[in-house]
């Protein structure tokens, strides 16, 4: 049978012998047309003299089955198993953040339910007082704070934090409302 019209790359011998060091290692060899002959005896396990990397992973199986389909293959492809600092001080910082985030959120949410039970234990009140109502205003001001500071870091759109306050808003309008310290205006004002 005649030689293939294509020769490999790289034979796995001088590759073995090539290669600098077993941690440090080419994030990718090779990609290139192959014949089925060559493609054959260039898709062999690679031994590595360290037993290390005892064998090559593919890029994926839906690519590489693609590359395939063209007459292309990756040959081998090894990760070098460090990434960049700047993906790793990435990471800490999007922890940090999401931590910050997730107290901020905690107490806007708990700033809302304080307010929330003081208003309907005020509504169940047989004997309430229109005084009572200064001490919940106080309580829904420093939620509204709360929401702001949620809003302006970030962690909270700006329309869900509208939504919520309003809810505050629309609670306390109702007790006020259903106690009579509040008149809506029945004629309105042209």
């Amino acid at each position: 049978m005649a030689a293939t019209s294509t020769s490999p790359l790289f034979s796995l011998s001088s590759l073995s012998a090539s290669l600098p060091s077993p941690t440090r290692l080419p994030t990718t060899l090779s990609l290139r047309t192959l014949s089925p002959r060559a493609r054959l005896s260039a898709s062999l396990p690679f031994a590595s003299p360290h037993g290390v990397y005892g064998a090559w992973a593919a890029a994926s199986t839906s690519s590489a089955g693609r590359l395939r389909r063209r007459g292309l293959e990756v040959v081998c492809e090894a990760a070098t198993g460090r990434r960049p600092d700047s993906v790793a001080k990435r990471e800490r910082q999007n922890e940090k953040h999401r931590i910050r985030n997730h107290a901020r959120k905690a107490e806007m949410r708990t700033r809302m339910k304080k307010v929330f039970r003081a208003l309907e234990k005020l509504r169940k009140k047989v004997d309430a007082q229109p005084e009572e109502i200064i001490e919940i205003e106080k309580m829904i001001s420093e939620a509204y704070k709360a929401i702001d500071k949620t809003v302006q870091v970030g962690a909270l759109h700006r329309n869900t934090g509208n939504h919520r306050k309003s809810r505050l808003a629309r609670r306390k309008k109702a007790i006020e409302i259903l106690r009579g310290w509040y008149v809506p205006n029945a004629e309105p004002v042209a």
